[in-house]
């Protein structure tokens, strides 16, 4: 017997009020780029460039999720999965960024919020997914202080149309990886590099975060608002003392810079020096317009990383052994297969007394899958979520704060830069045929959660 057919896992052990679910992001999904009036996003833009993505893939029509939504739906409910995370479009609601609102952007969300309602499944909006309206780009993107304010004009308009139904938002998805990714490394949207733009949409984005949840407060005085960040469990290579200190600046930089402002604590500085240069861009009030009291914190996490000392690193004197270099089990994405990392993260961020509850937004891994005989049988990806719930089941037992568990992903999709080569789903995606195929994973979850 395998271990799928006997793991000791049972639903009961998490609790009654643990919360289940699947998470999705509407670049990755929805494709109809240019439909019903929707604007251009800096994803639109970046994908269309040549080279920037794996394979010249593009997200035009991605998993069809626009015009397949009741079928995808109707998937999740026959998955028994309580909860759906998804994101909004800005450019979708509002094409150039900023008034006037698309009102065919709004009926299309209301339409999906309608039919989850309808079927049982509470919708969890993320109000912001990466995919900025090029028109804010063309004036500085997240580098602009004044996205602050166009950003909580985006959430007005959320909060207004959606408010009356929707209990449970997000307000932003992973800052540390869209501003490292996009405006310091240059490797995702918008394609921007440097320590001055990376640093400025760091703070802009931090400000925004804040503001966007004070706005929810005021408009949907019960909701249950949180944000999310990307965590990742970091090991020195070895005890000397230099490689010690590099894992402790990589730990300030990927799991600290991010949460501490929101939390009260302002940005690590003492930690990590080259933060003392967001000093050039905080304006008077900041400081105390940084934090705001969320009624739950979203982590997501998928790895560990193990760093040595590099002084050919600037600003972080750091490297990453990579996976491969390391020779151990690894994913697509060449992420080593790690499920202890939940663990310490949860450990690791349970000592932040004033998070009031945490709840794992996305957990999951891209393994190579093929149908056979209308079968899909990825068993590593269905040990994977195993041996991680059992590490979330272990940080229960030992009294840790952490209420829920979101599967990435519902479906295969459009995995950013990696294209469509990267497969996370729980259920199987033929790009050309947009067939659906429930793979081994996604029945072993439903089973589980029946």
């Amino acid at each position: 017997m395998n271990k799928i057919e006997n793991s000791f896992l049972n639903k009961t052990q998490f609790g009654e009020d643990f919360l289940w679910g699947v998470s999705t992001a509407a670049f990755q999904i929805e494709g109809a780029h240019d439909v019903d009036g929707k604007g251009s996003s800096i994803w639109d833009v970046f994908t269309s460039q040549k080279g920037k993505i794996k394979n010249g893939h593009n997200a035009l029509t991605a998993c069809d999720f626009y015009n397949s939504y009741q079928t995808d739906i109707d998937l999740i409910r026959e998955l028994n999965i309580p909860n759906f995370r998804f994101s909004i479009s800005w450019p979708r609601i509002m094409p150039t960024g900023i008034h006037p609102v698309n009102q065919a952007g709004i009926d299309y969300y209301n339409k999906i919020i309608d039919s989850l309602l309808a079927s049982g499944i509470e919708p969890w909006i993320t109000l912001y997914h990466w995919d900025l309206p090029h028109e804010l780009e063309l004036k500085g993107g997240w580098t602009s202080r004044e996205s602050v304010t166009w950003f909580s004009e985006y959430v007005e308009v959320c909060a207004q149309y959606f408010g009356d139904r929707v209990k449970n938002w997000i307000v932003i998805n992973e800052p540390s990886v869209f501003t490292g990714a996009g405006y310091f490394l240059g490797i995702h949207a918008p394609g921007k590099k440097g320590i001055t733009n990376y640093l400025k949409a760091m703070h802009h984005v931090t400000l925004a975060t804040a503001a966007g949840a004070k706005i929810l407060r005021n408009r949907i005085p019960q909701a249950n608002i949180g944000t999310t960040f990307s965590c990742t469990h970091i090991e020195p290579a070895t005890d000397n003392p230099k490689d010690l200190e590099a894992a402790k600046r990589v730990d300030t930089l990927l799991n600290r810079t991010f949460i501490e402002p929101i939390l009260g604590l302002g940005y690590p500085q003492k930690d990590l020096p080259v933060l003392k240069k967001l000093n050039n861009y905080i304006l008077k009030d900041d400081l105390n317009n940084l934090a705001f009291d969320f009624d739950f914190i979203g982590l997501q996490c998928y790895t560990r990383e193990v760093v040595k000392s590099s002084i050919l690193t600037p600003y972080i004197g750091a490297e990453l052994i990579s996976a491969e270099k390391r020779n151990v089990i690894s994913t697509e994405m060449g992420w080593e297969v790690y499920p202890p990392a939940l663990y310490h993260v949860l450990k690791k961020f349970n000592e932040y007394k004033n998070i009031k509850k945490i709840i794992i937004t996305e957990n999951g891994a891209a393994f190579a899958d093929t149908v056979t005989n209308g079968k899909v049988f990825d068993i590593k990806r269905t040990h994977f979520i195993q041996d991680n719930l059992e590490q979330i089941l272990k940080a229960k037992n030992e009294g840790l704060n952490v209420e829920g568990y979101f599967v990435w992903s519902l479906t295969d999709n459009f995995e950013w830069a990696e294209g469509y080569n990267a497969r996370f789903g729980l259920i199987h995606v033929d790009f050309e045929t947009q067939k659906r195929t429930i793979k081994n994973s996604g029945l072993w979850f439903k089973d589980f959660l029946s």
